[in-house]
């Protein structure tokens, strides 16, 4: 069973005291990071000389990433010192750097802070513009919208569209017609679903930030999949949140080889019992970056261990619908109780189904939750924009219509991009994921980030795998490739990569790096 708005108004009840504090004394003292934890981050400063220059490019590298938040005070010189091993003197010349280049700025009697330098921009923004290059972007797993489909529904709605524009187009719950279609889709997929349980957002991102502003104060613990979804981390991050960490594996098997990897459920159990997180936020459909898909009886038992748990589940179903090679799942909350289902949040948005630009996203909560994720919301955005829904409306109506189509030049493109590895790279390997937008790369050695500086130089935008993890230097031997682009495209940026893979080892601009280093 499933809870109705009303069940899952009741077991809503209890949610409140999740999220308090968030704008409380804590949030100030959530605005340090302390010796240890910075030394964590940072790399051994005898690896190279000098190395207050070492320590700094990882520090502009971690400021960029978002892995270390502005505005953040950093430690005592002494006390950084003893944490890293090195001489006061050292972490002197460091801070001095920072400030110097703008990483870093202090106040007087109140230390040294985190700052964004003039002329940079964060990589969760930098990988999001267009660059006027030519360069093949392999960094955002998204496809296009026919141009003509888009023309043609833009004239079908401009009807409705006039109709609006006698009101004032306030709307903080959505349109309430994009709500209830939202909400048949729900029921249709094993979930029953009234439209009171759905929020209308600005994408799924939008829809987490909220949850996570209502729910999670700074300091509170986040279980998390390790690799995951970059700009979900990084919303944590710029929260204050302390993940928590749960591999998702895509075992050693080269492609042809029985599939293995996947999550581990005892370990998700474990974390659940032991760290007693304030949420959780998973990605069971076709998981960003590894493709897995979560199998039923895995699903139900997380579920449960959440539930006893008395933790949150976020699940972002943002893929959940790209299906290639095997059926849609239902939804994750379909799994369990309707006790436990009552404290699953569900975020979905029309970005990898339909088209990113549309920025129309969803969250499927208790009604009470709903509620209060609205007054939420209303504080920074009245309201999505009218005609925007009014366009989802139409092409989520039609979406059995337009789905196929979608799935059919994916699984081309999947195709494509299998083969061009295959020819151009034999000694990566893979597994084909039964679904979502990309493959996530075993490169049999650590040379990611250094693969994704040179391919650059060679025409291809690319993430490297470390970007998707939860600290720094993990998956330096992984590459999230996505099969979005037409084949002739991918086909190319295999090519390319290659090049760039035959080159020999050496320094390369990038456009991230700190602009001290050459």
């Amino acid at each position: 069973m499933v809870p109705d708005s009303e069940h899952a108004s009741e077991h809503a009840a209890g949610y409140a005291s999740g999220y308090a504090d968030a704008s409380g004394p804590g949030a100030r003292t959530a605005r340090t990071i302390g010796a240890r934890r910075l030394a964590a981050l940072l790399p051994d400063p005898a690896r190279s000389r000098p190395a207050y220059r070492h320590l700094a490019h990882a520090m502009g590298e971690l400021i960029l990433d978002g892995r270390l938040a502005l505005h953040v005070r950093l430690p005592a010189e002494r006390e950084l010192a003893t944490a890293l091993g090195t001489s006061r003197t050292t972490v002197t010349a460091l801070y001095d750097l920072l400030r110097e280049s703008g990483y870093a700025h202090s106040r007087q009697g109140s230390g040294t802070w985190t700052a964004l330098p003039a002329g940079h921009a964060a990589k969760g923004v930098s990988r999001l513009l267009r660059p006027e290059d030519t360069a093949i972007d392999l960094a955002r797993a998204a496809a296009a919208l026919p141009g003509q489909l888009l023309a043609d529904t833009l004239a079908e709605i401009a009807p409705q569209a006039a109709g609006h524009a006698g009101t004032l187009g306030y709307h903080p719950y959505g349109l309430p017609e994009l709500r209830a279609v939202i909400a048949d889709r729900f029921t249709a997929r094993g979930l029953a679903t009234t439209p009171e349980q759905i929020l209308v957002t600005s994408g799924a991102q939008h829809g987490l930030s909220l949850v996570l502003g209502l729910l999670a104060g700074p300091g509170d613990r986040v279980m998390v999949e390790n690799p995951s979804y970059p700009n979900a981390l990084e919303a944590l991050r710029r929260r204050g949140l302390r993940t928590v960490s749960v591999p998702v594996t895509d075992g050693p098997a080269r492609e042809g080889a029985a599939a293995r990897g996947g999550w581990d459920v005892e370990i998700v159990e474990s974390t659940l019992r032991r760290s007693v997180p304030q949420l959780g936020y998973l990605v069971p459909d076709f998981h960003n970056p590894t493709g897995r898909l979560m199998p039923s009886a895995e699903r139900a038992r997380v579920l449960s261990a959440a539930h006893r748990s008395g933790t949150w589940l976020i699940v972002d179903e943002t893929l959940a619908e790209l299906a290639l090679d095997a059926p849609a799942p239902p939804p994750f909350a379909a799994h369990g109780t309707a006790e436990a289902a009552g404290k699953v949040i569900t975020t979905g948005s029309l970005s990898k189904t339909h088209w990113a630009g549309l920025r129309i996203g969803w969250v499927r909560a208790p009604a009470r939750l709903v509620t209060e994720l609205a007054a939420q919301r209303v504080a920074t955005d009245m309201g999505g924009s009218v005609v925007d829904q009014l366009l989802a409306l139409a092409l989520l109506t039609r979406t059995d219509d337009l789905l196929p189509g979608h799935l059919d030049r994916l699984r081309e493109r999947r195709a494509a991009l299998v083969e061009a590895l295959r020819r151009h790279t034999p000694r990566w390997s893979w597994h084909t994921p039964p679904g979502g937008l990309s493959l996530w790369v075993d490169l049999g050695a650590p040379v990611s980030s250094a693969l994704a500086e040179r391919a650059l130089a060679h025409g291809v935008r690319i993430e490297g795998g470390g970007y998707f993890g939860t600290d720094p230097g993990l998956f330096e031997n992984r590459l999230r490739i996505p099969f979005t682009l037409p084949p002739d495209t991918l086909t190319e940026a295999v090519q390319r990569m290659a090049r760039a893979l035959a080159e020999e080892p050496g320094p390369a601009a990038s456009a991230h790096r700190p602009h001290w280093i050459a």
